[in-house]
């Protein structure tokens, strides 16, 4: 094959030109106007149609999903000393602003069937940090990795019965919903990513699902440089310039039209995956865990046992004392690379990573081996039925 095969490649739907081309005409081409209006009622619509009970939440245009995570912070009145509990499998983007607000992440572990936030270790770090502290964390961040929706009902409920509020973290899950209803909308705080490579791109961008229309302002207060209400320039808080342009929201507005589109190209895909890797010995794919569960299979990905042989793995060197993925796994990822497919590493979590060495962590070592044995596969709208069957078959070939 001639090309390169990517993980989650942008797939332009044609729109996007229609209203980035009116923003230059009418001259919107600042970090608001009639794109990031429209932008975001497309994206409440969305989100909310099929739940009535819960059209009071509002929704934020942003300039990126780190930037909604950071203003959730605020908005859950997190501030220096206060201690987060942050999912540790996942990107440093979900933990970072914890450390912009001056807060504490405290690292929390995965359960292994959907490789989100483990509601044990939750309750067990709530209980303890209450007993070493005196006070409660004053937020959870969990987080829809790789699409896969967390155990809403189990986090919700301890959530609740300590008063602690929650921020989803669903900048891998639009689209994905458990029972029914949209990841982002349960706690009291949502947040969306549109990088390039996600589920629907902006260039760069987010969204903060706000809890109701005043959060939206106190939102929009601090993502447009918190300026007081006076005819001059004057500032009693420190703000922020996280706010969507109108050029970027018209390419959301275009992309829009195909989310459904991409979200059903993911799925399929994810099945044809499933379909084909099933009767490899060793090798599991990562699906729903039970009907509750809807992923949007943002990513497709796969586990492989170590005892399994790869091509070249007896070349693979690991630095030592590096925790990395297994020589199988590495050797994987060079046998698809050469052959033009990306593949990538699960996410290295959070408490192996050097910069939150000193963070309280609660683990029974899911993460860590899911690190070690796990690998993304191609999965974005661009691959068609014959790249899927190219990287089947190079997959095939590398396994022996």
């Amino acid at each position: 094959m001639n090309k390169r095969i990517y993980l989650c490649l942008a797939h332009m739907s044609g729109n996007e030109q229609k209203y980035i081309d009116e923003a230059f005409r009418s001259n919107w081409v600042v970090p608001l106007g009639p794109n990031v209006d429209g932008f975001e009622a497309d994206l409440h619509h969305f989100m909310l149609k099929d739940h009535p009970q819960l059209e009071h939440k509002q929704v934020v245009a942003l300039s990126s999903g780190t930037a909604a995570i950071h203003l959730a912070l605020l908005g859950c009145g997190v501030g220096p000393g206060d201690e987060v509990c942050v999912q540790s499998f996942t990107f440093c983007a979900s933990c970072n602003p914890v450390r912009y607000v001056g807060g504490v992440p405290i690292l929390i572990d995965s359960e292994p069937d959907t490789w989100n936030m483990d509601p044990t270790l939750l309750e067990q770090a709530i209980v303890e940090r209450k007993s070493i502290t005196g006070r409660y964390p004053k937020a959870i961040i969990v987080v829809a990795l790789y699409g896969m929706p967390y155990n809403i009902e189990a986090i919700m409920d301890i959530a609740n019965r300590y008063g602690i509020p929650v921020i989803e973290d669903a900048a891998e899950g639009l689209g994905s919903r458990y029972a029914g209803q949209a990841l982002g909308t349960f706690g009291a705080y949502g947040v969306l990513s549109f990088n390039g490579n996600k589920m629907i791109t902006t260039s760069g961008g987010g969204a903060l699902i706000c809890p109701d229309m005043d959060s939206k302002t106190r939102t929009l207060f601090y993502a447009t440089q918190a300026r007081d209400n006076y005819p001059y320039y004057e500032h009693t808080h420190i703000g922020y310039n996280y706010r969507l342009s109108n050029i970027c929201a018209g390419i959301g507005r275009g992309q829009m039209t195909v989310l459904n589109e991409h979200i059903a190209h993911h799925q399929r895909l994810a099945k044809m995956y499933e379909k084909a890797l099933k009767g490899i010995s060793g090798l599991s794919y990562h699906t729903n865990p039970d009907s509750r569960y809807e992923s949007n299979y943002w990513l497709s990905c796969i586990t492989l046992d170590e005892h399994v042989h790869v091509v070249g793995e007896e070349a693979v060197q690991i630095e030592a004392g590096q925790v990395a993925p297994n020589r199988n796994i590495e050797a994987l990822r060079i046998y698809m690379d050469k052959a033009g497919i990306e593949t990538r590493p699960l996410w290295k979590p959070m408490h192996l990573q050097p910069i939150y060495a000193d963070a309280p962590a609660y683990l029974n070592g899911v993460s860590e081996h899911l690190f070690r044995v796990g690998l993304c596969l191609p999965s974005g709208p661009m691959v068609t039925d014959e790249d899927f069957e190219y990287i089947i078959s190079t997959l095939k070939e590398a396994i022996k």
